[in-house]
């Protein structure tokens, strides 16, 4: 796949998915509404946007290097090549851990009971998807390099040096 087309296809998928999930059913939980409160509530909104930040930047990231190896995050349009660049020299699954590390940071910014559920929902689906489909995938399309990968590089808490 040309770099521009999986680019596209990237860029398409992430505001499917992601978008979805890190940005609409949020919205529709609490509607965005910042409650108001003293320097305790500041303070905890001040660590969501962090949270947030942290969130997005290697799930962001992640999707650039997919577009680089001329393919998609997607299961329909994957690359030819293992990614194992960016964040993923850290941890296996950086999308999935962006996505609840900037649900959980909305959680604190909106001060969301709701959303802290909702986070432990979408982990519990993401790990299930990956241990009965991306993993048997990857390792049937990748062979040997992804089974040495998975031996490396965890699955949920990243390591402190890249591999």
């Amino acid at each position: 796949m040309r770099t521009t087309v999986a680019s596209a296809g990237s860029a398409a998928f992430f505001v499917v998915a992601p978008g979805t999930v890190v940005g609409l059913i949020p919205w529709l939980i609490t509607g965005w509404a910042l409650p108001h409160g003293g320097a305790p509530l500041r303070v905890a909104q001040a660590v969501g946007v962090v949270l947030i930040a942290a969130g997005l930047i290697p799930l962001l990231h992640a999707f650039t290097q997919f577009a680089r190896a001329g393919g998609t995050p997607a299961p329909v349009a994957p690359t030819e090549h293992l990614v194992v660049t960016g964040f993923n020299r850290y941890v296996r699954n950086p999308m999935y851990v962006g996505l609840v590390l900037a649900i959980l940071g909305q959680a604190l910014l909106f001060r969301s009971p709701e959303l802290v559920v909702y986070a432990v929902i979408v982990w519990i689906a993401t790990a299930s998807f990956v241990l009965l489909y991306e993993q048997p995938t990857l390792t049937r399309r990748y062979g040997n390099q992804y089974e040495e990968y998975k031996l490396n590089v965890p699955a949920w808490l990243p390591r402190l040096r890249p591999w």
